[in-house]
Parts: C-alpha cells; structure tokens; sequence
C-alpha cells in the first residue's frame, strides 16, 4: 500500500492511498463470488455465470463499487497507522482510479489536530462564589419531598380544579382534519403544568367526569411541527376520571417516613446540609468552566470544520443511544420534537466547539506541564469502571485492549490539567 500526506489549508490534508492491482482484483473476484448467485443470464444456471460474461453484459465495472467499498476501510486503517499526522475527522472519500490491471488509488480528506498556542493559564482570575442556602430553599426542597409522597385519589363529586390530574380522551382538528400526534386515550394531564398549549388546561377546569367538550387553542408561531405553527385547532376532549393529590403533613411523623430522622427539624438540617454540598459541587464546575473558557479565550488555534463535524456526529450518536437506552428511537424523538438530524446537528454545534477547544488547551497544559497519568491512576481508573460496569478489572482491561488504554491515560492527564489550572486560579 502507498501513501502520499499533502497538508491543506485551515489544518486539512489530503491522503492519497494506493491500493495494489492485485489486492483490488482479488476484492473484484470476491464481489463476484459473493454476487453470482444473484444473477441471471439466459443458458446459465445461478451461480454458473462467468465472470467475463457477466462483465461482457453489464460492464467491467459491475463489481468495482462493492469492491472499492471493502477495501477501502481496511486499506484507510492502515494509512491511518503509517501517518505521523493526528487525524481528528472522520475522512472524506474521492476515489482517483478504479481501473483493471492498475492499482485503485482514492483519497481521504481529514482534519489535522490543529497546533495551540496558550497565553496565560497560570493565575486565571475567576469570580469567587459565596455557598448560602436560605430558608425559602430548604422548605421547596421540603415542599417537594411532600409531592412526592402525596397519594393520588379520584374525585367524584366536584368539577376540574387548577392542580388536578384529568384523565382525557382528546382528538385535535385543524381546518376540519384531524392532524398527526394529535390524538390520545386514557392521558393524564396535569391543571397548570403548562404541558399543553396555550390555554389547554384552563378550559376543563370546571368540567365534569364524563363531560365531553371543544377546546380552542393556537399553536405557538414557532412550534416544532411547521404545518401547525400559528394555527388555530379544536380539540374534542372527553374527561373520563378526575384525581387529587393529597399531600402529607408537614411534621414529626413525615420525617420518619420519608428520612432517618425523627423530627422535623432533623430532617431540614439535613436538607441543608446536602443542598450545600450540592451548591459547592456546582461552584466547583463552574469554576473550572469559567477558568478553562478564560484559558481558551487567551490561546490561539484554528479548528477545522471537519473536525468540528465529526464531533457534532459522536454527539448526536451519543444522544441517540442514550435516547435507546430509554426505550425511544432517534427517528421517534424526531416526530415528536419536529427535529431532524442536520437541526440537532446544528444545535450542538456550539457544545461541539467548546468541547474541542476546552480538550485542545488542556492537552496543551498538560504538555506544558508535563503533566501525566500513572500507571497507578490507570488502574484506579480500571477498578472504578469495573465496579460501575460490574465486571472483572482484568476483563476491563481486555476490552479496552492497548488502544483503549491509551486513550484512558490522555483522560486522565486532561483531568489532571484541568485540575492544575483550577488550583492555580486566582478568586476575585
């Protein structure tokens, strides 16, 4: 395999990859095995037709795109390998020859990780945070531990009132049609949570259990689904049960069933005390947001867009699989928001950038400094995520494999340098 590395502007290369005739003619005849059986000429039996008939009739090039397609993963890894360049995109793909008898040569766009240079990130100032927690906090933090113990019981004998839960069948029409998502059975809506439009809750308080009615509401101007937004619509609501939360009093016997504590008073102190650490927790990100964002103010680099790109795609798959892991597709999150890829995409943007400029300077600290990782972080880092995932440290350690392990130690020295720069800062 050949390579050839000529550097672009803005921290782009191009990579020019030679594959050998004979690699790519054996890719050619494993396309061909694999597809024969798939085609049918008259006088053969599948699977029977030639080679160079099938080439004779649909062209020589029947098989190149599936072939260029399985070497060129392989045939990049390997490129990747014998650069001395840091690549921090995923590539762009032209192929330059695809031809028999020649060698397949194609090329691959990427970003180069781009140089920083630091101005200063020793005695950042930052502003300096009081912890306080006043009254007024420890009694919603309260407030919500009574929520959350309330009972729910259903109401017979009185109408919707403001805070109830209603039990609605509805049906939306816009223009005399019913529209996409706008239908649902047996849903419980809140009175005055404000989680359907407009003035959607207010119009059943007084309705009775049974009662059918219209609602007329207008979607918001910049409401997701665009062939709604600025409309007026009718819902046809039928309310099939109403319920009240009763909430628990506020006194000695709450605070042994929702806590450890006897009393009341137990019970707030130790809401103070966890709303504190919570606040400190809090100061201490910001702290190090604000002192990483003054060092990137100061430090000068050029991203490319490639590489920017590439993280809005590691973000958006991360989003996804966290989406999955709740039981919601990607392509239903979309429906219901009135998103799509290239919007999300667009929305992390700003995160993305951050993102890399926040890693760039840190590692750029951490070379400074020479700040690095140990084998004994490694393997207290080993340990924590064995534990996290449950599984055997030494079976951490054999999915991570070297690559793996390489890239668990520059997170640690980041973290590392992004402590140091903490430490360092200057609170004003």
């Amino acid at each position: 395999m050949g390579l050839q590395v000529e550097k672009l502007e803005k921290n782009m290369a191009k990579l020019t990859i030679e594959v050998s005739a004979e690699e790519f003619s054996k890719a050619v005849e494993a396309t061909y095995q694999k597809n024969k059986n798939k085609i049918n000429v008259p006088g053969f039996r599948k699977g029977k037709v030639p080679k160079k008939m099938i080439e004779q009739m649909y062209g020589k090039g029947i098989f190149y795109e599936d072939a260029a397609n399985a070497v060129i993963p392989d045939a990049y890894e390997k490129a990747l390998e014998e650069c001395t360049e840091t690549i921090v995109s995923s590539p762009k793909v032209d192929v330059v020859q695809i031809e028999e008898g020649k060698p397949f040569i194609f090329t691959a766009e990427v970003a180069l990780k781009p140089e920083v240079t630091l101005g200063t990130y020793k005695g950042v100032e930052v502003p300096k945070t009081e912890i306080t927690v006043t009254n007024e906090e420890i009694e919603a933090d309260l407030k919500e531990q009574q929520e959350n113990s309330a009972r729910t019981v259903t109401v017979e004998d009185r109408p919707v009132a403001d805070g109830d839960i209603a039990v609605i069948d509805f049906e939306g029409f816009v223009d005399g049609a019913a529209f996409e998502g706008g239908k649902g059975e047996n849903y419980s809506l809140t009175i005055g949570s404000h989680s359907f439009i407009d003035t959607f809750e207010e119009q059943l308080i007084g309705k009775n259990a049974g009662d059918s009615c219209s609602v007329n509401v207008t979607f918001p101007e910049d409401y997701q689904a665009a062939n709604l937004a600025g409309k007026p619509a009718t819902f046809e609501v039928t309310i099939k049960e109403i319920k009240e939360k009763q909430l628990p009093e506020l006194d000695d016997e709450f605070a042994e069933e929702v806590s450890e504590y006897d009393t009341l008073d137990e019970l707030k102190e130790d809401i103070r005390k966890k709303l504190v650490e919570k606040k400190e927790e809090t100061a201490k990100s910001a702290k190090e947001e604000a002192v990483v964002q003054a060092i990137i103010d100061g430090a000068q680099m050029e991203i490319p867009d490639a590489m920017v790109e590439t993280q809005q795609r590691q973000m958006a798959d991360d989003f996804a699989q966290r989406l999955q892991m709740q039981g919601l597709t990607i392509d239903q999150y979309f429906q219901f928001t009135g998103l799509d890829y290239d919007k999300l995409a667009a929305d992390m943007k700003p995160q993305a950038e951050r993102r890399i400029k926040s890693r760039l300077v840190l590692e750029a600290v951490a070379a400074a400094e020479g700040i690095t990782a140990s084998e004994e972080d490694y393997e207290e880092e080993i340990a924590r995520m064995a534990g996290m995932y449950q599984m055997e440290a030494d079976k951490v350690k054999e999915l991570m494999g070297e690559n793996g392990k390489k890239q668990i130690m520059e997170d640690l020295a980041v973290k590392k340098a992004a402590d140091f720069v903490v430490a360092q800062a200057v609170e004003v």
